[in-house]
């Protein structure tokens, strides 16, 4: 028997609601290109259940299509500055509590006068 993934069972409230949004925002922008859901899952290159799935923001479906949609609707440089590692705050501050504070000393003799 195939195991569901549990991150699908119980998604995190606000990622279920920032899915939601996403999908709103694909269904709005397709609207606003006034292109059906057969339209567009052909230009994409999927059958149309994915798409509907998409502007539902249902967590099942792939990235991929998410991905292919921005790119339809000419969103996708949405996607660039999410995962830009020099605005990831928490994280620089996480590495740098980590880094050494002090330079350590040299071993052995150093001829160098």
């Amino acid at each position: 028997m195939v195991q569901t993934n549990k991150l699908q069972q119980s998604t995190p409230f606000e990622v279920e609601q920032a899915m939601k949004r996403l999908g709103q925002n694909l269904r709005i922008a397709r609207i606003r290109r006034n292109l059906t859901i057969a339209d567009v899952a052909e230009r994409i290159g999927t059958g149309p259940r994915p798409v509907m799935d998409a502007e539902k923001g249902k967590g099942s479906t792939g990235f991929v299509v998410y991905a292919a949609l921005l790119w339809l609707y000419d969103q996708l440089g949405q996607l660039e500055g999410v995962a830009d590692p020099t605005q990831d705050f928490e994280g620089l501050v996480l590495e740098s509590a980590r880094a050494r504070s002090r330079a350590s000393k040299p071993r052995g003799l150093d001829n160098d006068f």
